[in-house]
């Protein structure tokens, strides 16, 4: 059972450091667009738009690589459900106020863009995977300080 629970820690944040991955690569080569899509969230101000658009997605790449590779991870886990939890609270204040947006989370291009249900739906998800690395990440802590205690 142990081994079972390490190993689904393990391919849950390799899981969750992909997708942090494959989210930040478009917005990377694509910043002008990604800006856009941040400006059409109606949140932050003008003057950080910009600054958003280019630190973001490296924040992004970075800490899907320090998932994937288990470098600094329980600020890693802490940092990306911040992001996490940032992104779907993004959605919800739109969807609440009445602002059907592209989300931007994998692509800069709203061309064929799923119906913001969808992405709640989704980031759900995500919220979930990082919750579970999360919750991991504390438990095996204490569980550490115990046993020194």
């Amino acid at each position: 059972m142990k081994e079972t629970l390490k190993s689904l820690f393990f391919w849950s944040r390799i899981a969750l450091g992909l997708i942090f991955l494959y989210a930040s690569v478009d917005k990377i080569y694509h910043p002008a667009e990604f800006a856009q899509v941040i400006f059409n969230y109606q949140i932050l101000p003008d003057a950080l738009i910009n600054i958003a658009a280019i630190v973001l997605p490296w924040l992004e790449l970075i800490l899907g690589l320090l998932l994937i590779t288990g470098i600094w991870l329980p600020g890693a886990i802490v940092l990306a459900n911040l992001l996490l939890l940032t992104f779907f609270g993004t959605l919800i204040f739109n969807t609440v106020r009445g602002v059907n947006v592209h989300c931007g989370c994998f692509t800069t291009s709203a061309e064929g863009t799923p119906a913001t249900t969808w992405y709640l739906v989704r980031d759900a998800g995500f919220l979930v995977l990082g919750g579970y690395l999360l919750y991991r990440m504390t438990t095996v802590s204490r569980q550490k300080a115990k046993f020194r205690g």
